[in-house]
Order: structure tokens, then C-alpha cells, then sequence
């Protein structure tokens, strides 16, 4: 009975999702753009069905409002839920041009950017698929193999079974390096129309630089209500908390 219970909830939820989905959908089409934003925020706000497409959605309407830091946290947050998609880098590319600081990425070389451009094709739960797929068709080469009764047949299977156990430890590795950079990677991005990057922890410390609304830094500490960061040119410092949100 429990489960039935449960089972209903969720298709309700489900369907209120969906309806102030599409209710936000509708309201962004008629240029009410306001009205938008609380459609798609309630629904994150009852943690329904979050989903890229949504918090796309809600960084369209927070780009056509001009907020800033707004629309480019939700199109962060969309690429959280679906790297790579055009849609979403295209449009953060043109909430970026908003911004008023201009942060250089120094890129990585070398074998660490051959590493970093392959396991980022994809998310960490893909790569779970595709080495579950690999190792369900290593699995049926395996039975091919046992009860093969012709030599060719035995010795096409066994370097069938090679290639898969080498691409499945490949997959199994990308998948697990993913997930590691995705549990340490801390991005956040700075909400306060002007925030002091300081020295040490504490507003004693000495202004290094300062950030404007929209820029994106990473966290890599947490001290009291103090947050280190990092920027992608390797500048660090510390900034006060409750001026930047973090995206994941």
C-alpha cells in the first residue's frame, strides 16, 4: 500500500512539474519574463524534476531581465546536468559578454589536456553506461568463446574479449577520473555587484583585486563564512561567502 502511496506521489509531482514547466514555457513566449523566473523557480523550489533543459530555461529568462549573475549560474547549472551542449555554451557565451571582468583560462598541455579532452567527452554517469554495455558484450564473447567449437571462431573471440577488457578499463578509468573532478571541482559564481578578493580570511586582510557580478571563480577552501577561490587564470584569494553562490 506504501508503495502505491508513493508511486502516486511521485506521478503527481511529476505532472505539477511539467505543468509549471510548460506554464513558464508559455509565459517566457508572451515576454513575460518576471512571471517566467517564478514559474521555473518554484519548481526547483519544490525540487521537482530538475532537469538542463529547466534551469536553460530560467537562464533565457533571467538574460532577457539583464541579471547577470543570475542567468550565467543557471547556465552552469544546466551544464552540470548536460555537458557540452551547444545551446547552453552558446547562450553563456553571450551572458559572459555582460560581465565586466575579463579572466584569461590558462589552458593545460601536454598529456594532462590529451587526458582532460578525453575523459570530458563525456559525464561520469555516461561513461558507467558505456563501460556496462562494454562489459555485457565482453560477457557474450565470452560464451561465444567457451562454446565455440572451431578454432578460427575461438581465436576471433579471444581478441574480440581483449580489445573490449581494454576499452572497458579505459571507460571504467575516464568514468572514475570524471567523477573525481566533478566531486573536487567547486565552481561558484559571484552574485554581489562588487566583492574584495582578500589576502587572508578575515576583512583585515588586504584587497588583492576585486569582482564584478557574474565572473566565476572555484572554490577550493571553506573557512567559517570565508571562501578561497581560484580563478581559471590561477589567481587565488579569499572572499567573503555570502557574496558568491555555488553551482553544484
Amino acid at each position: 500500500m506504501k508503495n502505491i502511496v508513493y508511486l502516486f506521489l511521485l506521478i503527481t509531482q511529476a505532472f505539477f512539474a511539467q505543468s509549471s514547466f510548460e506554464k513558464g514555457n508559455a509565459l517566457y513566449q508572451k515576454g513575460q519574463y518576471k512571471q517566467a523566473v517564478d514559474a521555473y523557480e518554484s519548481i526547483i523550489k519544490e525540487d521537482k524534476q530538475q532537469s538542463a533543459e529547466l534551469y536553460f530555461n530560467l537562464g533565457n529568462s533571467y538574460y532577457k531581465l539583464n541579471k547577470v549573475a543570475p542567468s550565467i549560474y543557471n547556465y552552469e547549472k544546466a551544464l552540470v546536468l548536460k555537458p557540452h551542449d551547444p545551446d547552453v555554451l552558446n547562450n553563456l557565451k553571450f551572458a559572459k559578454k555582460l560581465t565586466i571582468d575579463e579572466i584569461k583560462e590558462v589552458p593545460k598541455v601536454g598529456f594532462a589536456k590529451l587526458i582532460q579532452n578525453f575523459t570530458g567527452i563525456f559525464n561520469y554517469n555516461m561513461w558507467a553506461k558505456i563501460s556496462v554495455g562494454i562489459a555485457f558484450t565482453f560477457l557474450l564473447m565470452f560464451i561465444g568463446y567457451y562454446f565455440s567449437q572451431l578454432t578460427i571462431s575461438k581465436r576471433i573471440y579471444f581478441i574480440g574479449m581483449f580489445v573490449l577488457f581494454v576499452a572497458l578499463l579505459l571507460s571504467a578509468s575516464a568514468g572514475m577520473s570524471e567523477k573525481n573532478h566533478f566531486d573536487n571541482d567547486r565552481p561558484a559564481i559571484v552574485f554581489a555587484e562588487l566583492s574584495e578578493v582578500r589576502s587572508e580570511p578575515q576583512k583585515a586582510g588586504a584587497a588583492i583585486f576585486l569582482l564584478h557580478e557574474g565572473a566565476k571563480v572555484y572554490v577550493t577552501e571553506s573557512l567559517g563564512q570565508w571562501k578561497k577561490i581560484e580563478l581559471t587564470d590561477g589567481t587565488e584569494g579569499w572572499i567573503d561567502g555570502s557574496t558568491i553562490k555555488e553551482v553544484k
